[in-house]
């Protein structure tokens, strides 16, 4: 399949031919929904904490006399009815990722790049290079593009004033090739490809 490649002007330059085993996929929308999961789990620290009732420093002293005091008996200060004891079935330190299959994982990859070219909001680039540091040359490249919500996926490095141009604009994320992911990929409107991470994904994917 074939894709009219743009310039940073919004003009069109040449065309570039897309794998049709990678770009041209039918839509699984479980399988999207699954990495999805998968991605978002395995991203979660699991750090969260309370302290049980043996962890809190408290007294192992009754609290006060069973009998004769009108009030509940109870034993010491530590319990989780009382204030600064111990926390009962409270969150522990865990990991929170799920197992995918390395097979279904690449199907995913290539689902999510499907559908982007299905919704024509698929756009490749010569490449990701900025004559200058400054956002607003970048701003401007971006409207003249009709792009104002997207990822970008440039080749194995990122360029440092293309970098440095695209870091203070909202809603626009760029990844090296090696960092593109299915999550970021779904969650912007469009996906900008250079010609370098459409040759990189073609041999990461096509086996």
């Amino acid at each position: 399949m074939k894709l009219a490649m743009k310039t940073w002007d919004g003009k069109e330059s040449g065309e570039i031919t897309l794998e049709k085993s990678i770009f041209g996929l039918p839509i699984r929308e479980d399988i999207l929904n699954g990495y999805v999961k998968y991605q978002r789990a395995n991203a979660q620290a699991g750090t969260h904490k309370t302290k049980t009732r043996s962890e809190v420093s408290a007294t192992g002293k009754k609290a006060f006399a069973q009998k004769g005091t009108g009030r509940a008996r109870a034993s010491t200060l530590d319990t989780p009815r009382h204030r600064g004891g111990g926390t009962a079935h409270g969150p522990q330190v865990r990991s929170h990722a799920i197992k995918m299959n390395k097979k279904v994982r690449a199907l995913a990859f290539k689902t999510a790049l499907s559908a982007k070219a299905a919704d024509k909001t698929l756009i490749v680039v010569k490449d990701a290079t900025a004559k200058t540091h400054k956002t607003k040359p970048m701003v401007d490249a971006l409207a003249k593009m009709d792009v104002s919500n997207a990822v970008i996926v440039t080749g194995k490095e990122i360029e440092a004033n293309f970098d440095r141009a695209t870091n203070n604009i909202p809603c626009i994320d760029v990844f090296n090739v090696d960092g593109a992911n299915v999550y970021d990929i779904l969650r912007r409107k469009n996906l900008i490809l250079t010609e370098e991470a459409v040759k990189e994904l073609t041999e990461r994917l096509k086996g």
